[in-house]
């Protein structure tokens, strides 16, 4: 069996960097990725890091990997990454239990340079929470709205603000929410016209799609 495969020319083709996702490899897999992007000065993303994978990693990978346990992703190459800031892409979240896949999402846009800002827990419930941090979504070209439960926020939000609206639903809530499954379809059935989803929990993938909007947006 020979490892993993990476396609270091994506970006050149398609303008989207190459990722890693952790799950299904070993140690030794993302060990010798690791390596090879070191040895030939790449950047690197890995999504979907358990810590206990990051832990199994020899010392000699870990170093200046930046690692962050709450969205499971990884980090190589990038100096400094870049502060969040307005203008870009706006990452709204419903409530403080869908921060995981916003900050995968978050974590995503800036390894691409991305600006981004995240306005979280301001779920439809209480309607006046999104009210009062509209002006702060409105700046931005790009909207990423994650939401579990019922999925509201997803059609309220398209109907409010001018920028596309990429549907996140996470696997938050219980019994009917069915880890997710009634907020995708919630963002399926939408009304709200221009609403697009990606799949559940995938902040990875609403990243990737932002980061295509923007740059069709720029030509």
């Amino acid at each position: 069996m020979t490892g993993p495969v990476m396609d270091w020319d994506r970006e050149a083709r398609t303008g989207l960097a190459e990722a890693v996702f952790a799950p299904g490899k070993t140690p030794a897999d993302l060990g010798a990725v690791i390596a090879e992007a070191r040895a030939t000065a790449r950047a690197l993303l890995i999504t979907r890091l358990s810590e206990e994978s990051y832990q199994a990693l020899g010392p000699e990978h870990r170093e200046g990997l930046d690692f962050c346990t709450l969205s499971g992703t990884a980090i190589l190459g990038v100096p400094r990454l870049p502060e969040p800031e307005a203008g870009t892409v706006g990452i709204v979240t419903g409530g403080m239990a869908d921060i995981a896949a916003a900050t995968e999402a978050l974590r995503a846009l800036t390894f691409a340079g991305v600006g981004a800002e995240l306005v979280a827990d301001v779920g439809v419930a209480g309607l006046w929470r999104l009210m009062e941090r509209l002006d702060d979504v409105r700046r931005h070209n790009v909207v990423i709205a994650v939401a579990g439960m019922e999925g509201a926020l997803f059609s309220v939000l398209a109907g409010l603000v001018r920028a596309p609206v990429i549907a996140l639903p996470v696997s938050c809530g219980t019994g009917v929410a069915a880890g997710g499954t009634l907020a995708l379809h919630a963002a399926l059935g939408s009304c709200a016209p221009g609403l697009v989803a990606v799949n559940i929990d995938n902040g990875f993938g609403a990243a990737q799609a932002a980061i295509r909007i923007l740059q069709a947006k720029r030509g």
